[in-house]
């Protein structure tokens, strides 16, 4: 069938994206789903750093390739093999397709599946398969999902279920923004009720994560960030304190203000700046996460003395280490009792042909997350 979608053509085009242009919309074609595979109308898409990670060239793909990971949409159509959704069932697509077999998989932490992972990389479906083309020529999948297109074919394991009530829009951000956000505090560090907690970088994942932290009842949450915006939002979903991460001294400061540091410390902006600014206020004993994507070949040093003498733990979390299939429906029922509105995150609607612009203010900072609608 004849789809529409954003494919890139070239990496680290220069800025602003709306002139240069590195997403094309153009006509594809999409071959039907096979064994194990679904066909979705794609209904909303999230633009997130990690699509621009790649429109930059900090994470490499395969080329060309079509787009987009974080999305919600309606099945269409079913290929063989399945027999637990029907068309018409609402749809999250994840990241990461869980094999369900591997070793990871087995120990129940599908966000780490390896033949996953190996397709991921490689720019295909969970089975190897690619499904996309452009005048005869093979179109790479973004994450298994491609989801810049009114239609997508994927692995019926990057797919959960949801009930028809909850909005597409609002159900695109739970397949990434949520999810890493949400489970990188819930699911990597079980922060405890009463907890101190403090999240560096405040875009769509950062305030997720302090969105769950409020829900998980953290007593002192502390927010940074390098936009005085994005820290006044913070205040409004519960942050306690806010510090600019751009101001003199700022640790000196948030670790005086906490009694020597915060219990867990998370970091989101993708950054080596930001990840030794959490690790750094994080207190005797405390738990620093980093979920943020930076380049690969960036890394920074840490003090082994201080791991040992201060029992300090320095954790990596990956889609919030979550069970997918699990962890959705709960965040949607924690979203609908109003401990999780994520909702208020949503900066704005946009047109698939208003793509590159929307990457523009992604990487400006002006928006934590803008959805496609399709």
């Amino acid at each position: 069938m004849k789809i529409r979608a954003a494919v890139l053509n070239a990496m680290g085009l220069p800025r602003p994206y709306a002139i240069s242009k590195p997403l094309t919309i153009t006509e594809l074609i999409l071959d039907r789903p096979g064994h194990g595979e679904v066909l979705v109308k794609v209904a909303a898409a999230g633009l997130c750093h990690s699509d621009l990670s790649v429109i930059n060239g900090d994470r490499p793909r395969p080329l060309p390739m079509a787009l987009g990971h974080e999305a919600a949409g309606v099945v269409e159509e079913i290929g063989p093999g399945i027999d637990d959704l029907a068309k018409g069932d609402h749809v999250v697509m994840v990241f990461v397709p869980s094999c369900g077999h591997c070793l990871p998989c087995a120990e129940g932490r599908p966000a780490l599946c390896e033949p996953g992972g190996t397709a991921n990389t490689a720019g295909t479906l969970l089975s190897g398969r690619r499904h996309l083309k452009r005048n005869g020529e093979t179109i790479n999948h973004h994450l298994g999902v491609s989801a810049f297109a009114d239609h997508a074919v994927v692995s019926r394991r990057s797919l959960v279920k949801i009930d028809r009530e909850l909005p597409l829009d609002e159900a695109a951000l739970f397949g990434c923004a949520v999810l890493t956000g949400v489970g990188a505090v819930v699911n990597t560090a079980k922060v405890r009720a009463g907890a101190s907690v403090a999240v560096v970088g405040l875009g769509g994942v950062g305030l997720n994560a302090l969105l769950g932290a409020a829900a998980a009842g953290a007593q002192r949450i502390v927010a940074i960030d390098l936009s005085d915006e994005k820290l006044g939002l913070a205040r409004q979903f519960g942050a306690t304190d806010t510090y600019n991460a751009a101001a003199p001294e700022v640790i000196e400061g948030i670790r005086e203000a906490t009694g020597g540091g915060v219990e867990y410390a998370f970091e989101m902006a993708g950054s080596v700046k930001a990840v030794e600014l959490a690790y750094r206020i994080t207190r005797r004993g405390g738990t620093t996460v980093t979920a943020g994507l930076p380049p690969a070949a960036h890394g920074f040093t840490v003090p082994q003395v201080n791991l040992v003498a201060e029992e300090r733990t320095l954790k990596g979390s990956y889609i919030g280490t979550c069970v997918p299939v699990r962890d959705i429906p709960r965040y949607i029922a924690l979203y609908r009792q109003g401990r999780l509105p994520v909702d208020r995150l949503l900066s704005g609607h946009l047109a698939l042909d208003e793509i590159n612009e929307g990457f523009d203010r992604l990487h400006e900072g002006k928006v934590v997350r803008q959805v496609v609608m399709l």
